[in-house]
């Protein structure tokens, strides 16, 4: 874009305050974190301008793009340099995404990305030659993207980093020595438990540099009341191992910690003039370097006399530079921290040293032109995670924060921001020599998906996404650290959250997401793709996704697996929790359909439907191509449009038969037949199962998956215990009055010489279908006189009854009974 032809930012922000998701904070500091046009603290006005110059507008006659949704499953590890750059709450490798944006889109496409975190969609864009335009809500968020979206000349930033860095230890490094202990005081050991030689009386006031300090909670004995040192009587140092039971220093009492009241401590902090209680921490050990000859050793020792008078008058002393004194939010997050720790505000996060050097650092850093000051920022950001309380000592050496909480530990190790930022640089200037293969061409805005005002209608040519995950994550609450520091906060009334701190239940966060979706919707091309990658186990939300996707309009296609090759916190230690993310690819239907679909309100398109939803399918075994989700999909189709429903089950399948091609239980167009014989033949050879093809579902969540599980399940007859056996494994009902197993198959499947088979032929099918529909409308009409009687909620339902209910109520224009209910 020409800059000099776009109206500066400071004279559009007020047109920009009704968009969803305007930043909290002043116009100045808004203005100040923003580089126009490609990167806007706000919402940006300039995206349009962006499209116009680099898009290709869409054109129904002229358009022959096709692809069918990507196939197999992609693994990609997160040992990567531009990855590890800097931290977030949750990303995609974006070597994974690459594989996505290459299938679905040719070069010079546009690629949006509207909960682009810390904007790897952009970076695996721009790696292909496709340009990017990248959204979030949270402006740390679109701080990061925008800073691994952009290059800058590497030699120049090692240069400022370092001298930036010498000039802040200049003023700052005297708060992290110590004292080195040698033969005269007490003996020390190296971390790998080598006996250090010690050193004569000259050596005795030798300096060390500090690379942590290990800081214990002290609690109060509930029998004798005396205070101890969490640390000191709870820790078997010799097995690395903290006890649940131990003896109190006082009274010798067995004790366990849950027993014990923490101690506290009140003072008056300066920095917000007023009386503070915080849970009382003490240093227990030291953990730094010295010179040994030539050589650079590390050792510990237990803080001194000199060690405990430093910390005071660090304490003492008042910090020349701004740092953040924001009070922290209400929230799941930040209750840990304020009600167990007392750490009410953004600085009391970090020691008095840390929050010296770290608004220094930021200071400096401000001063230099607006790219390199970016990328210094973005380096001091990408280190301050490690330096704050929540960073836990493990007797492995091997701490870090809980990931996705704001928690505090027993044992806090406090890590010299000096040290950190040594050790992070190398990785930092890996990520920067990898990004210079970026071509540039994005463009960032921050702001919320729900209502994009600024982004004009089918205009971008494929979406890849990684939607919020309804309550494991708290965004704008485990991002209020870092947002602090840049002086803007994510503006969260349309954050799509589970929280009942924001009043915000699974159905607000359905509604978020459906209207997140309709955008999605009708700002892509038709005829285009979007790769929704998603991590819940929970089969709720799971669901409130899909359906978010679907009454967008979207035809869902394919789901497979991403494998991150690590879990996140709640992935790991969560019961339940599903191991891998799933990968949704969906299509939005052509113009054309859509046009003549409304203008016929669907009448005789039934099979045109079919048509399209076959083409934009795999070309293997996919539950997709089974009868009962092609007629779901219809069904779900023309219902959310209002249009008339002229096929019931068995006329739909008659359809199907008059006009389509099954093999194996899966249906095709003629045209596709040679491509899945090669598939299968290609299988065969492999001796691939069905589960490792990837056509199995992966929640049995209600009656409805259950059908269609065991449908895929019995491409081949088999015994009840081995279908029991599976089907308890994915089992995760809920909600659903759903029959037994034994009922299920009775009712839907053929038991033949002690197996379970899919019914074959129209006779079997349609005596199996009438003889369900009539049980389900029995208790449809069941429950319709229950609903007559009575003015009370009827809670518990079986959901298949309501929808086929619902169904023949619509085909009948029965619409107070479907209201009633």
């Amino acid at each position: 874009m020409n800059n000099k032809n776009i109206k500066p930012l400071n004279e559009l922000l007020d047109s920009l305050r009704d968009i969803e998701g305007f930043p909290i904070g002043k116009d100045e500091d808004i203005l100040a974190l923003s580089d126009p046009p490609y990167y806007t603290a706000c919402p940006n006005p300039y995206i349009n301008d962006f499209i116009k110059e680099h898009g290709k507008p869409y054109d129904e006659e002229t358009d022959d793009y096709h692809r069918e949704p990507f196939v197999g499953d992609v693994s990609e590890g997160k040992n990567d340099p531009i990855y590890n750059a800097h931290s977030y709450h949750t990303k995609v490798p974006h070597k994974a995404i690459m594989k996505y944006i290459e299938h679905y889109t040719e070069k010079n496409d546009i690629v949006f990305d509207g909960f682009c975190g810390t904007g790897m969609t952009g970076v695996a864009a721009q790696m292909l030659n496709r340009k990017a335009i990248l959204s979030d809500l949270s402006p740390i968020a679109t701080f990061i993207a925008h800073n691994y979206n952009s290059k800058v000349d590497v030699d120049e930033f090692k240069k400022e980093a370092r001298r930036i860095l010498n000039k802040v230890e200049e003023e700052c490094g005297w708060m992290f020595e110590t004292n080195h202990v040698t033969e005269n005081e007490e003996k020390i050991k190296s971390e790998d438990g080598e006996q250090l030689s010690t050193f004569g009386d000259e050596q005795k006031f030798k300096k060390g540099k500090i690379n942590y300090t290990v800081w214990s909670d002290v609690f109060i004995c509930p029998y004798c009341k005396e205070e101890y040192v969490f640390w000191d009587i709870a820790v078997d140092k010799e097995n690395g191992k903290v006890l649940k039971d131990f003896k109190c220093s006082g009274c010798n009492a067995e004790i366990k910690k849950t027993d014990c009241k923490r101690a506290t401590n009140t003072f008056f902090d300066k920095a917000i003039n007023q009386d503070v209680t915080q849970a009382k921490q003490v240093p227990v050990m030291i953990n730094y370097s010295y010179k040994y000859g030539d050589k650079v050793k590390r050792a510990e020792k237990t803080p001194d006399k000199d060690d405990l008078q430093l910390i005071e008058k660090i304490n003492e002393m008042k910090i020349p530079y701004w740092f953040p004194t924001n009070k922290m939010p209400e929230g799941y997050n930040t209750n840990q921290p304020k009600i167990s720790h007392g750490l009410s505000h953004v600085h009391h996060f970090y020691t008095k040293r840390n929050l010296w050097v770290y608004s220094s650092l930021l200071y400096f850093s401000s001063k230099l032109l607006k790219l390199l000051a970016y990328k210094l920022i973005w380096y001091i950001t990408a280190t301050s995670i490690n330096i704050d309380k929540r960073y836990a000592f493990r007797e492995n050496r091997k701490g870090g924060i809980v990931k996705g909480t704001l928690y505090i530990p027993s044992f806090s190790q406090e890590n010299s921001f000096f040290h950190s930022l040594s050790t992070k640089l190398s990785r930092i200037v890996s990520a920067l020599i990898n990004l210079i293969k970026l071509s540039e061409n994005n463009i960032i805005s921050t702001q919320s998906l729900i209502t994009y005002k600024n982004l004009s209608d089918n205009c971008v040519d494929y979406i890849f996404t990684d939607p919020p995950f309804g309550e494991n994550l708290m965004y704008s609450e485990i991002s209020f650290l870092w947002e602090s520091w840049l002086k803007i906060q994510t503006n969260n009334g349309s954050e799509a959250i589970i929280n009942k701190y924001q009043n915000k239940d699974l159905t607000s966060y359905s509604n978020l997401m459906l209207s997140s979706f309709k955008e999605y919707y009708r700002i892509l091309k038709p005829n285009r793709w979007i790769t929704v990658e998603f991590h819940n186990s929970k089969s709720s939300v799971w669901n409130a996704i899909q359906e978010a996707i679907v009454k967008a309009g979207f035809l869902i296609a394919q789901v497979s697996i991403l494998d991150k090759k690590q879990g996140s916190f709640k992935q790991i230690t969560s019961a339940g929790a599903v191991k891998n993310d799933l990968v949704i690819s969906a299509y939005k239907p052509s113009k054309k359909f859509e046009e003549q679909f409304v203008k016929a309100t669907g009448e005789n398109l039934e099979i045109d439907f079919i048509k399209q939803f076959l083409e934009n399918l795999p070309k293997q075994p996919a539950i997709e191509r089974t009868e009962k989700m092609l007629y779901s999909k219809m069904l779900a189709y023309y219902i959310q449009r209002g249009y008339e429903i002229r096929y019931d089950a068995n006329t739909f399948y008659k359809m199907l038969e008059g006009n389509f091609i099954e093999v194996d239980g899966y249906w095709f167009k003629q045209e596709q037949l040679d491509s899945y014989r090669e598939y299968k033949k290609k299988m065969k050879l492999e001796g691939l199962s069905d589960v490792q093809q990837g056509i199995m579902m992966l929640f049995i969540t209600d009656e409805k998956s259950a059908l269609l599980w065991l449908y895929n399940f019995l491409n081949e007859p088999k015994t009840f215990s081995n279908i029991h056996t599976a089907y308890t494994k994915l089992s995760e009902i809920s909600g659903d009055l759903v029959p037994d197993l034994k009922e299920l198959l009775e009712n839907n499947f053929i038991f033949e010489a002690g197996k379970y088979r899919r019914p074959q032929g129209d006779s079997e099918k349609q005596t199996l279908t009438q003889k369900r529909e009539r049980e389900l409308m029995r208790e449809f009409e069941s429950l319709l006189l229950e609903a007559k009687g009575s003015k009370k909620k009827i809670k518990d339902i079986r959901k298949e009854a309501i929808l086929h209910g619902f169904e023949i109520c619509y085909k009948t224009n029965r619409y107070e009974d479907i209201l009633l209910l």
